[in-house]
């Protein structure tokens, strides 16, 4: 039997936790929520969420997963014998397996605007074009499966190779490149006239935006923004040595994640506003307006290349998290099995996929309550899956974990470590019952 593989380095455990939060949350749906809720009110509101909600959360994951060191279900059974504890981990198999399976889809349509970008197909296209070129995009069924296809993969050919040799080798080229590309694409952006009316509307409040549902909003993009909630982080931080001090991994993946969302804002709202275009496009901004940004600077066809690269590292680095999830809970512990099951999982999420890419085509009508089956994945997942899946963590890790069990991972009792306590038994539950609560009512 082989041993069970770790970390390299702390830096790559930090990476690829980063990685996996750092995805389309924090690269398409951050900017196009900032936009469409007044900006700095957002931001500030988000940061917030962020340390308030968002690293408990994410240190009660890291604290499960390395106490455990086995997969998520496996490590749970023997924190808690005899409990129905583990059950958060089979729920990270179930919902990682279905985000993956429209997640995947989306990973196909950057890789269609990647080939277009690099073929030079996306140069003097009006805004009306950009729009019928998205919309003809999804809306074709060949193409989206091909790229869907395409997009898997990549996403299992990297997983298989093991988290050394695989995940963490990938992490370590794929984030500093997305580091570097964003403050390429940012430092253009900041150089059009009239930039700085991107700057004001991100770091300037109108306070006319600050109620409770912007609030709600930045909460729940807090929330997801660091991928919690489908045991990615306990399977990530249970290949961690025990040298490692947990709580400053946390803040530097928290860290990176709030920075690397402001620098997308700092892309993009200053093109936007030196442009002409509205900031509140809503999930249209990535796909839409940006290249049409992009098609009136000088250089604009490479910095869509670059842009489009940038997208699909973000992506990926969050795919392979996903699947990550889903692989590590069939080896357990016999870790010859892992190339043969990433293809298989791989494989089968890519068949569970398939309604989901022919959304915007073929299979357009709705499939439940009036939702495409693309959308009903998406809702069933990030409104009811997530959340239900972190506030059991938080739950486990406040009230099944003693005081004592987590000094131990924290590296001994401390005020912090009692603040964290407080946060992660009372404060964290409410809030992220509060977000499903509203979810629910959203969706019915």
């Amino acid at each position: 039997m082989e041993k069970r593989e770790q970390w390299t380095s702390k830096i790559g455990f930090i990476l690829a936790a980063a990685g996996s939060a750092i995805g389309l949350g924090a690269i398409w749906k951050f900017p196009y929520e900032t936009g469409s809720n007044g900006g700095s009110v957002f931001i500030l509101m988000f940061i917030v969420s962020t340390i308030a909600i968002g690293l408990p959360i994410l240190l009660a994951e890291f604290v499960i997963g390395r106490r455990g060191q086995a997969d998520a279900v496996t490590g749970l059974k023997k924190q808690a014998p005899g409990k129905k504890w583990f059950l958060i981990g089979w729920s990270g198999f179930f919902f990682s397996f279905m985000i993956l399976s429209f997640y995947s889809v989306v990973g196909g349509w950057i890789l269609s605007y990647l080939g277009r970008a690099i073929l030079l197909q996306l140069s003097n296209l009006g805004d009306a074009d950009f729009a019928n070129l998205f919309n003809g995009i999804i809306g074709n069924p060949l193409e989206v499966l091909i790229a869907q296809a395409l997009f898997m993969f990549l996403t299992i050919w990297i997983v298989q190779g093991g988290v050394q040799a695989g995940i963490e080798r990938a992490s370590k080229i794929m984030m500093p490149a997305l580091l570097l590309f964003f403050l390429v694409l940012m430092i253009r952006s900041l150089t059009l006239d009239g930039a700085i009316e991107g700057v004001k509307f991100m770091f300037v409040p109108d306070w006319s935006f600050f109620t409770f549902d912007t609030a709600l909003t930045a909460l729940g993009q807090a929330f997801f923004s660091l991928s919690v909630g489908v045991a990615g982080m306990i399977t990530y931080a249970s290949y961690l040595s025990k040298a490692e001090n947990l709580t400053r991994s946390a803040l530097s993946v928290v860290s990176l994640n709030i920075i690397i969302s402001i620098m997308a804002g700092m892309i993009i709202f200053p093109a936007v506003f030196a442009l002409g275009y509205s900031p509140d496009q809503g999930p249209g901004l990535v796909f839409i307006i940006l290249p049409a940004i992009f098609d009136q600077l000088f250089m604009g066809e490479f910095l869509m290349i670059i842009f489009f690269v940038l997208m699909l590292f973000a992506t990926l680095t969050s795919s392979i998290a996903m699947l990550e999830i889903v692989v590590s809970i069939g080896v357990k512990n016999k870790f010859e099995r892992r190339r043969t099951l990433a293809w298989l999982y791989g494989l089968m999420i890519f068949v569970v996929g398939i309604p989901s890419a022919l959304s915007f085509g073929v299979m357009s009508e709705p499939f439940l309550f009036g939702y495409t089956f693309f959308d009903f994945i998406d809702i069933l997942t990030s409104k009811i899956g997530l959340p239900l899946g972190a506030l059991f963590t938080a739950l486990f890790a406040g009230y099944v974990l003693t005081k004592k069990d987590t000094a131990l991972e924290l590296g001994g009792e401390s005020s912090w470590v009692s603040i964290w306590r407080i946060l992660v038994r009372y404060v964290a539950p409410v809030a992220i019952a509060i977000v499903f609560i509203q979810g629910i009512l959203d969706v019915f």
